[in-house]
């Protein structure tokens, strides 16, 4: 494990510098608004290994693509989220010589990332240029005003020296993951002032256009500080220069706007810029950071869960929550998120179907209805590109595909056996649309978006099923399952699954919006050429015909035709040594291994679960989950609901830990590239689903609450219908505090309790909810 972070139950803590874990620290560090955000690189020049990193949401660059053999198909380019003009530098020199963690001697390092408020702080001691210096920085992007970021740098002498201090914005950045090593900005103007700054950076190719301004503060008591301005190609900065005697201190509080071409004028981002830095700085640090504090303590009202008896399992559902938060807040349509959120560079930082299944049952129960709704609009959106994507593979009369990576709605993932064979993610847009539904009660949401995808989807499942003589059944051929240890493969029963499901849902639909929207129907059918008689027929012929392969002998469905002709090994006969064997086996070899990377089989099980009795979700948990190797950020948790739901909390509890801790304690040896921000979601779930038994069961939320062993006591806040309900579990019972302004019913243990607004249920558990190890 490379991190070493200190557990504590709303912080992440780091003592003693060790440059070897450097850029797993800037990983876990990383702090953002929604709008932008930044990995915790240094403000001090570091000469060691470090993946500069400062992101702006919905700022991309179409990296043109790279294969070693083009098919026809492929997307022109792969998205890249761009690391963008640094805007924290603080460069230091003491006595003549620059301070360098990397090769200077450091004393008392300490990093706390404090998710409570939102604040990174960094303090330490070093000897430099034959002095000793004290550095305490504090950092923090603003959530109220998420234009502005705001670093305050203070140096204390320990003994007398010749300090200067040169803070700038920086706009010779590059991108580690370049497929041409291009430079992806143009710098179309800089600027300096006294004690200000402003840098106008363009893309290259798409002119997004990002104007960063900053203004600055100095402060060194009665030392007299000498003060100037530095130039560069694409480079402004401000010097501080100062002598001070053992004991005096110096502060340099930098107050930055990020605009961009996004949200305003492209002529008017340096007077927009300058304004923003203007005002942040009028406000102060102290008034900027309590409004900051103030907008997370709002989130945490409603999205915080609290355990008690088990501080690793409270700080990493903290960590997981907080990320979660800082990358989106749903104040923005057109944005989306990334699997590494502002973390980091891999995977483009596009969208994949990782919002639609693992985030959006998080925001759905925890955040407003609007935060969802943005979420799926952004879908909606993208729909005209679904149907290109579609018709690029051969598929027609509006069928639609959407992409597994995107930005703007097209296709830009270049791995033929992800890109074109992972149509499952088809299902995942349209179930994230039930889920919305069924948790809001918003279904004019259908009518005014919703349905008009869902018909897209249903005509690309009609068109890609075909119909199999020799089964005398629909069959779906040539594709890979959330399982990519497996390519190409035919008849992925979670696909099958999953298409029938969507067909029978658009069917749904349409009757949900002709008794509820007439005329909207009506509009609809027109739009979209629906044959309704035709298409709903073929739809309803395919979902009742559609072929599953089945094991009568072990009464399990398969993961697709042909899984038994692989060896009969489990994940115990794997060499620990190979683990995990995506870092030591050839493709090839895992390909014709039966081990599989995340819930499949499972994952359909998970989703439907309603329709399988206990004894049949033991049969195929005990198959599959002894075969899975978890190498899946998205593995674990719909293991630890299952788990749960099976009453093995054993188990369940710690595939929890190793879905909420596997950044923390970076159990895939990869943290250093960035979070995994997507499945931080399956984090929620673990506890909400797993432990909770949060359900929605005929339109009513169930609960069926167990206790992990070790945990005192856990407690959660959900938002039913935007109402809220607090659920608080003991190893004696359950106690509800139901908030909202109706009144609702609730399903606890199979028992039906209507509650009014203000009540307060409690119920005593009895043995027979008791869990299993």
């Amino acid at each position: 494990m490379k991190s070493k972070a200190v557990c504590d139950e709303w912080s992440v803590i780091e003592e003693g510098f060790d440059p070897e874990r450097h850029e797993a620290s800037e990983s876990l560090f990383a702090i953002g608004n929604g709008h932008m955000g930044q990995r915790a690189n240094f403000e001090e020049r570091y000469s060691g290994p470090s993946l500069q990193g400062s992101y702006i949401a919905g700022i991309y660059y179409p990296d043109k693509t790279r294969v070693g053999w083009w098919k026809n198909g492929y997307p022109e380019y792969f998205a890249k989220v761009l690391n963008a003009p640094s805007w924290i530098g603080v460069d230091v020199t003491v006595n003549g010589a620059e301070l360098d963690l990397f090769t200077g001697p450091v004393e008392k390092f300490r990093r706390v990332l404090d998710m409570k408020h939102g604040l990174l702080s960094r303090s330490f001691v070093a000897e430099v240029g034959g002095g000793k210096i004290k550095v305490e920085a504090q950092r923090f992007v603003s959530m109220a005003r998420p234009e502005v970021g705001v670093v305050r740098y203070r140096v204390t002498a320990l003994s007398p020296v010749a300090l200067a201090l040169v803070a700038g914005i920086d706009g010779n950045v590059v991108n580690r993951d370049s497929n041409y090593d291009e430079h992806f900005w143009n710098i179309l103007d800089t600027e300096t002032e006294p004690d200000a700054g402003f840098v106008l950076a363009q893309t290259r190719k798409l002119d997004f256009r990002v104007g960063l301004a900053m203004r600055l503060a100095f402060e060194a008591g009665a030392a007299t500080a000498n003060h100037d301005r530095v130039e560069g190609d694409g480079y402004v900065a401000g010097k501080y220069a100062v002598s001070l005697a053992e004991g005096e201190s110096a502060t340099l509080t930098k107050y930055v706007a990020v605009v961009t071409s996004e949200d305003h004028d492209k002529e008017k981002l340096k007077s927009v810029a300058r304004d923003v830095a203007v005002s942040a700085e009028t406000v102060g640090f102290d008034m900027l950071f309590a409004e900051h504090a103030a907008k997370w303590a709002d989130i945490w009202s409603h999205a915080d869960i609290v355990i008690e008896g088990d501080v690793a399992a409270q700080q990493g559902i903290r960590f997981n929550i907080f990320h979660l938060n800082q990358t989106y807040t749903g104040e923005d349509e057109r944005l989306n998120i990334g699997p590494k959120g502002f973390t980091g560079e891999k995977y483009g930082g596009s969208t994949y179907w990782d919002t639609e299944a693992f985030c959006i049952p998080f925001y759905v129960s925890t955040a407003p209805s609007r935060v969802t709704k943005n979420l799926l609009i952004y879908r909606y959106k993208h729909l005209a590109k679904a149907i290109e994507n579609a018709e690029k593979l051969g598929f027609r009369n509006g069928a639609a595909l959407y992409p597994m990576v995107t930005m703007n709605g097209e296709e830009c993932h270049n791995e033929w056996e992800i890109t074109f064979e992972e149509i499952h993610r088809n299902g995942a847009i349209a179930f994230a649309i039930y889920n919305y539904v069924r948790h809001t009660g918003d279904t004019a949401y259908l009518a005014d978006y919703g349905l008009k995808v869902l018909i897209g989807i249903a005509r690309f499942w009609a068109q890609r099923a075909t119909f199999s003589q020799e089964k005398g059944k629909y069959v779906i051929l040539g594709v890979t399952g959330p399982n990519e240890y497996e390519n190409n493969v035919n008849n992925n029963w979670y696909t099958n699954k999953v298409a029938c499901w969507c067909l029978d849902y658009a069917r749904e639909a349409i009757a949900i919006v002709e008794k509820t929207a007439p005329r909207r129907l009506a509009e609809i059918v027109a739009e979209t050429h629906l044959d309704r008689a035709g298409e709903t027929t073929l739809w309803t012929a395919i979902s009742a015909g559609m072929y599953f392969p089945y094991d009568p002998v072990r009464r399990i469905f398969l993961q697709q035709d042909g899984y038994l002709d692989k060896e009969p090994l489990t994940t115990e006969d794997i060499d620990p040594a190979e683990r995990p064997i995506n870092q030591h086996w050839s493709w090839d070899r895992i390909l014709r291994s039966p081990f599989i990377k995340q819930a499949d089989t499972l994952q359909g099980m998970y989703l439907f679960e309603e329709q399988y009795d206990r004894e049949t979700l033991q049969r195929h948990f005990d198959f599959y989950e002894a075969r899975t190797v978890h190498e899946s950020s998205l593995s674990p948790c719909i293991h630890a609901v299952l788990a749960a739901r099976l009453g093995m909390m054993d188990k369940a509890h710690a595939l929890y830990l190793r879905t909420s801790r596997l950044d923390l304690d970076d159990y895939n040896h990869e943290v250093d590239e960035g979070l995994h921000i997507t499945s931080m979601g399956g984090s929620w779930l673990a506890i909400i689903e797993g432990f909770g038994g949060k359900r929605v069961v005929d339109g009513k939320l169930t609960l069926n609450p167990q206790i992990p062993s070790g945990w005192k006591r856990y407690a959660f806040r959900l938002l039913w219908k935007d109402q809220p309900v607090e659920v608080s579990v003991t190893r004696d019972g359950v106690q509800i505090l139901y908030r909202g302004v109706e009144p609702v019913t609730i399903a606890v243990w199979g028992k039906d309790c209507t509650l009014a607004p203000g009540t307060v249920l409690k119920l005593a558990r009895e043995q027979s909810h008791l869990a299993r190890a």
